[in-house]
């Protein structure tokens, strides 16, 4: 957190030294060796998070953004096209939703995503509606985050994310009332996003 990218590489290896099953330190330390443009020793690291827990998708998400963001966008997409391909009946349909949306295979991710947000959470939602919203279909994608909200109640982020769907549609008193009603639910996390916005 405070750029100091190469003294944190040395503490990761110091902590695998001690404890080499610790995954988030090859995550942590990957994403570290990026920042310093160590690109082959970062994809080790990654490589060996993801092998000690194949099925956490979160986990490889985070590589996939990772990744993206230092624009090795096609090294991350191969990881994800890897964990379709090999996820087999781990993969539920709310993780492959959530991978598609990744490779942006919209009308794929909203397939899987309209499936999982009969059981699912927020999150369900949250990638089904910005899956919509990648489409440019902003009407869709406020109704999803509308029935959530009619469903569920109060969240700070699907109140922001359908206050930015207001924005789209230039809608903006009902963007300024979403966004008033996320503010309402006081979450730390979101205060200020809302606020901003």
């Amino acid at each position: 957190k405070n750029g100091q990218f190469k003294e944190a590489v040395e503490t990761y290896d110091a902590i695998l030294g001690l404890r080499p099953g610790e995954q988030d330190a090859y995550f942590l330390r990957g994403c570290a060796l990026l920042e310093i443009s160590e690109y082959e020793r970062a994809k080790a690291d990654f490589d060996k998070t993801l092998s000690m827990d194949p099925h956490n998708y979160d986990r490889l998400i985070q590589v996939y953004e990772a990744l993206a963001h230092h624009g090795y966008q096609t090294a991350g997409r191969e990881y994800l096209t890897s964990a379709l391909e090999n996820g087999g009946k781990s993969l539920d349909v709310y993780d492959s939703g959530r991978i598609y949306y990744y490779l942006g295979e919209y009308q794929k991710a909203y397939i899987a995503l309209e499936t999982a947000k009969e059981s699912g959470g927020a999150e369900s939602f949250l990638y089904l509606g910005r899956a919509y919203e990648a489409t440019g279909d902003y009407n869709y994608a406020t109704n999803v985050y509308n029935s959530y909200l009619a469903k569920a109640g109060g969240n700070a982020e699907v109140y922001n994310q359908l206050g930015i769907c207001e924005m789209a549609k230039g809608e903006y008193a009902k963007a300024l009332t979403a966004f008033q009603a996320g503010k309402q639910l006081e979450d730390s996390e979101y205060l200020q996003a809302l606020s901003y916005n």
